[in-house]
């Protein structure tokens, strides 16, 4: 899976790239078919703002996005990777239930 770290209007720091990809690493865990991951983070004013993280996951014939806003970045980013996982998992079951052959050729695919 290949991750990329976009700050817009600042630049962020090593750590806070850091922690953006192995949260989303975490969500190979659920699901080994994801292509790439984007994760934007951004925010509204300079002082007391709120900080926006936006991930985006490209699947199979799929793109997953969720937004989080909060008042930090790291609250931001799991907030937004806590409801990709659900939208994730909620992809896997449909997956799953349309037909087995499919998905063999969706890991196929992926790899």
């Amino acid at each position: 899976m290949n991750t990329t770290v976009t700050s817009r209007h600042f630049k962020a720091h090593e750590t806070l790239i850091d922690y953006a990809k192995e949260a989303a690493e975490k969500l190979e865990r659920y699901y080994d078919g994801i292509i790439k991951c984007e994760i934007k983070l951004s925010f509204l004013k300079a002082q007391n703002s709120v900080k926006i993280a936006e991930v985006i996951l490209s699947v199979y014939r799929n793109k997953i996005t969720a937004l989080a806003e909060t008042d930090d970045f790291h609250k931001s980013i799991d907030g937004a990777v806590a409801k990709t996982l659900v939208q994730l998992k909620k992809y896997k079951d449909k997956l799953h239930s349309k037909d087995r052959k499919q998905v063999r050729i969706v890991r196929a695919k992926a790899e």
